[in-house]
């Protein structure tokens, strides 16, 4: 019988509440006291508190036979078990109390749960203060960050491998290089913390306004990058008149 050990070892029950626990989700930060999670389906066959251990024996896919892998999870004396012997349990699931990590999730689940994840953590933190928030404006924030896509293959395009640009700016170079029979981008997703995204737009004069100024600057200048204008800050930055209302219109008439 193998067994594989997982890093790490939660902390005290530490979950951090309020404002602080927002910020933590939106800057894709490691959560303070967090949740072991299955990493394979299978059923929990040990619960060890003195040694600190969980152990899950894996399942085959489509099947109920169990495989000879046995996963320990780490676990302190402080902090809920949510299992217990017996159990069969899913990837992903969390086996004790606490915040799960998004990169983990997202790495196991994929995009479409970690943003059900986010949505329904925000909406705790303001349904504890007594206030309501209506998802659309936590999806609005979710949305960017799953913005951009890290590339894989450049194909014949003009950016460079291991570059993280955004969707839209790939699927527009795409469109592009399929009407010219030329080689496609591939690229993975990406989630990053909404401060990770501002310094990754498309607009240089963006990113530079945020954080990084003369490196963004610099680097932007070492590429010969071309600022299309076509967000809010750039053009108040620049004075000039807002992509929004009538100033939509204004801009296409202009073009």
């Amino acid at each position: 019988m193998r067994t594989f050990h997982t890093g790490g070892v939660a902390g005290e029950a530490d979950i951090t509440r309020g404002l602080p626990r927002v910020e933590e989700i939106f800057e894709r930060r490691p959560p303070k006291g967090e949740a072991e999670i299955a990493l394979k389906d299978g059923k929990v066959v040990e619960i060890d508190e003195k040694k600190g251990v969980i152990k899950v024996q894996t399942i085959k896919a489509n099947s109920k036979e169990d495989e000879d892998d046995v996963i320990e999870y780490p676990i302190t004396s402080s902090i809920e078990i949510l299992v217990k012997v017996g159990d069969i349990v899913t990837k992903g699931q969390p086996l004790i109390a606490g915040s799960i990590d998004l990169r983990k999730m997202f790495k196991l689940l994929g995009a479409k749960a970690v943003q059900d994840y986010i949505i329904s953590e925000i909406q705790k933190v303001y349904i504890s203060q007594g206030v309501g928030i209506h998802d659309k404006h936590i999806e609005v924030i979710v949305r960017q960050m799953f913005s951009r896509v890290k590339i894989k293959e450049s194909g014949d395009s003009r950016f460079s491998q291991g570059e993280i640009i955004s969707k839209a700016l790939m699927l527009e170079e795409n469109e592009e290089l399929e009407k010219a029979g030329k080689k496609l981008i591939e690229a993975e997703d990406l989630l990053l913390g909404v401060s990770k995204v501002a310094l990754n737009t498309d607009s240089f004069l963006s990113a530079a306004s945020f954080q990084e100024t003369s490196k963004v600057l610099i680097e932007a200048s070492l590429r010969g990058q071309e600022d299309k204008l076509r967000g809010l800050k750039e053009n108040v930055i620049l004075g000039k008149l807002l992509p929004i209302g009538t100033g939509l219109s204004y801009n296409k008439e202009d073009k």
